[in-house]
């Protein structure tokens, strides 16, 4: 009898899309696209409005309060709910279902995002330790990528990159939005009030039971989640959380003889509202930056914002980059064989783009002081935006190579 051949299986550095994530994957990058130019749209009109002899009526708009909470604060507490709902979602579904299910498979995306994550970090804190007037409190700020607008970027100038490179991108994102949800709760978390989280917790556990017994009217779910936001909105935890927690208690699997799980039903009737409604409602009165002569000239000069721009510009590539490949290099994963590294080089360099998370913690973390928290903002603009121009560059010019 011959002897048996024990063939070893390579595991891959990046994930394969799953067989029964096609179609999932395909409509979120359809989705997010769309969402990511019209984010980009409502940023540029809220450039353009408060840099406009108008801009008095921005700011008062924006200032404008509207029941308990200030129109820019319903639209970074409320409206970003919701994509952080289905940021929670998607994560889940990746823990369960996903490619971050397999561990061999999510190993490098997973170590990817995390040094995006804490090199930028690293980056900003040299920056301002080093400086004079530097302020720590912004570490936070160039940690986060913003997948609509990669997305769109990426749908935009790679028509014919593998589709494995989109698998990586979107997986990096969902590690990297859970990273930025234990950000904001653990460090920008202020006047905690135990019994207000009690009410929210106990709210998001009467969300889960509803999903254990396959409930599925309206009626039940949205005061619940109504007052899931306000209560944990009241506890001192930022209200974006209670969607977060409650996307993770969403049923993502499929009963026997069900078509859909509910989570997927969700999904697909709420991404058009947080792609085209919520976050370039954020994005409006989030991205409203006076760029006076004067305020440029103390950007040059200012360590916050030099050390967001070199965060997001030079930390991302870097630890993306550089965490996928020595994850590669040091263990037996693989570049999966459609990518070069030099396609990977180019994802690493969009994920620099930060803009809607970026800016929601530039707000966080400078809340008090008005022309700091414009110049933060001013440098997320202006990082992710080279971010995207350089990363555009690179994957049109990869785009051609498999075009042709």
């Amino acid at each position: 009898m011959p002897p048996v051949t024990r063939v070893r299986r390579r595991r891959r550095a990046f994930p394969r899309i799953l067989t029964s994530e096609r179609a999932f994957l395909a409509d979120t990058l359809r989705a997010e696209t769309t969402g990511g130019l019209l984010l980009l749209g409502a940023a540029v009109i809220a450039l353009i409005w408060a840099n406009s002899p108008w801009q008095d009526a921005y700011h008062h708009l924006r200032e404008a309060q509207l029941g308990p909470l200030t129109v820019e604060a319903w639209a970074a507490d409320g409206a970003l709910a919701l994509f952080f709902y289905l940021a929670g979602v998607e994560l889940k579904r990746e823990l369960v279902v996903g490619t971050l299910s397999k561990l061999s498979e999510a190993v490098v995306p997973v170590v990817a995002a995390l040094a995006g994550m804490v090199l930028p970090a690293i980056i900003y804190l040299v920056v301002n330790l080093t400086a004079t007037g530097g302020r720590t409190e912004g570490w936070a700020v160039p940690t986060a990528t913003d997948i609509a607008f990669a997305l769109a970027v990426l749908a935009i100038v790679g028509s014919s990159l593998p589709g494995a490179l989109r698998a990586f991108l979107l997986t990096l994102a969902v590690v990297d939005d859970f990273g930025a949800i234990l950000v904001i709760a653990v460090f920008f978390s202020h006047g905690f009030h135990l019994l207000a989280l009690l009410a929210a917790l106990a709210l998001i556990a009467v969300f889960a039971v509803l999903q254990r017994f396959r409930i599925r009217t309206p009626l039940l779910y949205v005061p619940v989640a109504l007052g899931a936001w306000w209560f944990m909105h009241e506890s001192g935890i930022h209200a974006t959380i209670a969607g977060v927690a409650l996307g993770l208690v969403t049923r993502v699997v499929t009963d026997p003889g069900e078509d859909h799980a509910p989570a997927e039903r969700i999904e697909h009737r709420l991404r058009p509202w947080s792609a085209g409604l919520a976050v370039p409602l954020f994005a409006l009165f989030a991205a409203g930056v006076t760029l006076s002569g004067g305020a440029v000239r103390e950007m040059l000069t200012d360590p916050v914002a030099i050390g967001i721009v070199a965060g997001l510009v030079v930390g991302k590539f870097l630890g993306v980059f550089g965490g996928a490949w020595l994850t590669a290099r040091f263990t037996r994963a693989e570049l999966n064989s459609d990518l070069a590294w030099r396609d990977v080089a180019a994802v690493s360099v969009l994920a620099g783009i930060g803009f809607t998370v970026a800016l929601l913690i530039a707000q966080l973390a400078f809340g008090g002081d008005v022309a700091q928290t414009e110049r933060a903002k001013a440098a997320v603009l202006i990082g992710s935006v080279i971010a995207a121009l350089v990363a555009a560059g690179l994957l049109f010019r990869r785009n051609r190579v498999y075009a042709d």
